[in-house]
């Protein structure tokens, strides 16, 4: 299997070698709880719903691996800016990373516990990993091999190099060897292995180096181990002695901070002799378990959870190609790896370093230049002025679409704007992950201070975002800020805002809701959607919600919000199911989905009934899809497409109908188990025809074969598709950057 692009015809298609496979035979599929999860059968297995085929699902985990062959593929591809490649290099190895920790570790632990169970897709989990085990070991090679042979080529090719000690001058090594000694030396902290030191801890994700040392004087052979410290920079900037002035402008070398380690290694063990040295890292299971007690305070349980992370179990361990047998056995046998966890690459290990040489300042290597700007709707013309965040939306909603639209300018503004305003009451608000920094939580406290009510909603339990959530809600708590978290056994995951204030006419509510977190520096890398109203039924929903949120109200009722985990799911299987209804009677059905997974089975199930139908499905899905579109018989009406570019797609949306009869909704769920069972979702229905049309439209876009796509057909396999017969096909996200910059000109006139 290879993930680089492979011999394209001449329709411009290039197919991903991954493929889900499915069991030889039908496989019987395990019964499912209210919840919606699996539980263990005790007899026969019930037949599919409806007559639907038992193996109408593909597998999560393996299409989650896909997705991540779609990252490589950005990589590989040469029409991409060269160091939008390494960051896509890098943005592949942070993804399987949390991968292993999150998902292989979770399988494993599940098989170990014996509470395991056969998947959707049919297989036995040990199926399941013996799968991920392959596709993961064909996908570390491909991307390593892009990297060696396609990406750090061209790399030098531009004057960017990352070299070896050998390749470093005598002048800059007597150079780098002076910062070794001043910098690097002092936190290193060698650790041998003998009957007197046991084999030491080796912490997740740190790079580490293997020595194997030889005694001078006895002949006798040592182990010992030095971890590459991750508070240095992973890639040291080196210059020859006499560089010219076009070599500093546009020449960078990068000398690896283990190859430096290793270069010194005779101070680390002076008096032996050091007879050989590798590269490893190993990967542990950093899944929190955290027992949600009424009588215990989260935080606490939390912290004490995060203390065990560090020691979870070893899922993967990473060896420099080339390793001796000997060393690799004491490492596997320490670390108690089985041999399928093994995965020999070729140095640099952890290639998230990439990111330092993604980040060199060379615009002709990167995407063009792209600004966000302030919604026409907000402000016509950019002003230093502050503008009137409520006073707009009091005449009529905004409908925002970060990155494009200024998340600055709009829904900060709008938080700080509440927060400044003498006419506030309260304010309310959702937070799930921010910036340590985050000029939202700064405006929170500011409005506490200054006597107005304040509710923080934190989601502590945001995963590896735990510890920066535990800090800033302290923080929170300590300015006055009434800070909840939630509802027990629930994640609070919608993106919620909500200010009161009081108005000549009497207490108006203020709203947003949105599909990504208030987190001004992801909101500029994220493409996500929100709405600002003051919409009287948006208002006593929020108001509701929160109140459930931090009191008691498990029957609150919801005349605009879809609210997981009791109405969001039956909430659009009905409409799914309306749309059904309407291509059996000769109308025409329509049904549109754009989110980052589609797992969920009852309603992937709806979305089969409806084709069956008639009723066309469209789905755009950045991550994993188990839906099989295009099968004979169950899905011939249904399309699926994945979109990668410069900007992460998060937003959801869902729309229906067609003509008079179109609804659309944007909001915080994904169609996953977790987001539709075991967390506080919400969903917001547009009222205005224009944002409406807006959503229709974007939907369109995404589903367009006039745009650079992936398409999933029924077997499993996306076929890449972003060249035409004579160029390569228009990206849809630099389309909609120039849609709303001709939007913003439009309103200045």
């Amino acid at each position: 299997m290879s993930a680089e692009p492979s011999t394209e015809s001449e329709t411009g298609r290039s197919e991903i070698s991954t493929v889900t496979s499915s069991p030889g035979d039908s496989p019987d599929l395990r019964p499912r709880a209210a919840n919606g999860r699996f539980v263990r059968a005790t007899g026969a297995t019930p037949p599919a719903p409806d007559g639907l085929p038992a193996d109408r699902f593909l597998d999560r985990e393996i299409s989650w691996l896909q997705f991540n062959e779609r990252v490589l593929q950005m990589a590989a591809d040469p029409d991409m800016p060269l160091l939008e490649r390494a960051r896509f290099l890098a943005i592949f190895t942070s993804n399987l990373d949390e991968f292993f920790m999150v998902r292989v570790a979770g399988l494993k632990r599940r098989i170990a516990t014996g509470i395991a169970v056969r998947s959707a897709s049919g297989l036995e989990p040990r199926e399941v990993l013996e799968q991920i085990s392959k596709v993961s070991h064909d996908l570390t090679a491909a991307h390593a091999r892009i990297f060696e042979e396609s990406v750090r080529p061209a790399l030098v090719e531009e004057g960017i190099s990352i070299i070896t000690w050998s390749e470093v001058d005598d002048a800059e090594q007597a150079r780098v060897s002076e910062i070794f000694t001043h910098e690097i030396f002092p936190v290193l902290t060698p650790l041998a292995v003998d009957p007197a030191h046991p084999f030491p801890y080796i912490s997740g994700l740190s790079l580490n180096l293997a020595v194997v040392l030889i005694n001078p004087k006895t002949g006798k052979e040592h182990f010992a181990r030095i971890k590459v410290p991750p508070s240095l920079p992973r890639f040291l900037a080196v210059r020859p002695a006499q560089a010219s002035v076009t070599a500093e402008l546009f020449e960078a070398r990068f000398l690896a901070l283990e190859e430096v380690i290793a270069a010194h290694l005779d101070q680390l063990f002076p008096g032996m002799e050091v007879h050989e040295h590798y590269t490893f890292r190993v990967t542990r299971n950093e899944d929190l378990e955290v027992e949600e007690d009424d009588n215990e305070n989260l935080l606490t349980a939390l912290e004490r959870e995060l203390t065990r992370r560090r020691f979870g179990p070893p899922v993967r361990l990473e060896v420099e190609e080339g390793m001796d047998d000997h060393v690799m056995e004491l490492l596997t046998r320490e670390l108690a790896v089985h041999e399928d966890e093994v995965y020999r690459l070729p140095a640099p290990l952890d290639l998230r370093g990439l990111n330092t040489i993604a980040d060199i300042d060379r615009s002709d290597l990167h995407f063009a230049p792209f600004v966000a700007r302030t919604n026409a709707e907000l402000a016509p013309t950019e002003s230093a002025k502050p503008r009137d965040i409520l006073a707009k939306i009091s005449r009529q909603d905004v409908l925002l679409h970060h990155p494009y639209d200024s998340f600055s300018t709009s829904v900060q503004a709008f938080v700080e704007q509440a927060a400044a305003d003498p006419k506030v009451l309260a304010i309310k608000q959702t937070l799930y992950r921010t910036s340590g920094d985050s000029p939202i939580v700064d405006a929170l406290i500011d409005a506490a201070e200054a006597g107005k009510q304040v509710l923080a909603v934190v989601e502590i339990k945001a995963r590896f975002d735990e510890q920066a959530n535990i800090e800033w809600a302290r923080k929170l708590e300590h300015a006055g800020v009434h800070v909840v978290y939630g509802i027990v056994g629930l994640k609070t995951h919608c993106k919620l805002s909500l200010v009161v204030r009081q108005e000549a006419e009497g207490v108006r509510r203020y709203c947003h809701i949105g599909t990504g977190n208030y987190n001004p520096k992801t909101a500029r890398l994220y493409e996500d959607l929100g709405l600002l109203t003051a919409d009287p039924e948006v208002g006593e929903d929020l108001t509701r919600l929160f109140n459930q949120l931090s009191g008691l109200a498990p029957r609150s009722k919801f005349k605009r919000l879809l609210v997981a985990p009791r109405s969001l799911r039956p909430g659009l299987v009905e409409r799914v199911e309306r749309e059904a209804e309407r291509a059996r009677a000769g109308e025409e059905g329509y049904v549109g989905i754009k989110v980052n997974s589609m797992v969920d089975e009852e309603l992937i199930d709806a979305l089969y009934r409806a084709s069956q139908a008639g009723a066309r499905v469209d789905v755009w899905v950045r991550g994993i899809c188990a839906l099989r579109p295009g099968v004979e018989g169950l899905s011939e009406n249904i399309r699926v497409h994945s979109v990668l570019g410069r900007f992460l797609e998060h937003s959801r949306i869902f729309v229906f109908g067609t003509d008079e009869h179109r609804e659309a909704w944007i909001g915080s769920a994904d169609m996953m188990h977790r987001n539709l069972d075991r967390r506080v979702e919400a969903l917001v229905r547009m009222r205005d025809p224009r944002h409406v049309d807006e959503l229709f439209e974007l939907m369109a876009k995404g589903m367009s074969g006039d745009y650079a796509h992936w398409s999933l057909r029924g077997d499993g396999r996306w076929t890449r598709q972003h060249r035409g017969e004579e160029e390569l096909l228009p990206d849809v996200q630099a389309q909609l950057i120039a849609m709303y910059a001709k939007r913003r000109r439009k309103a200045r006139r």
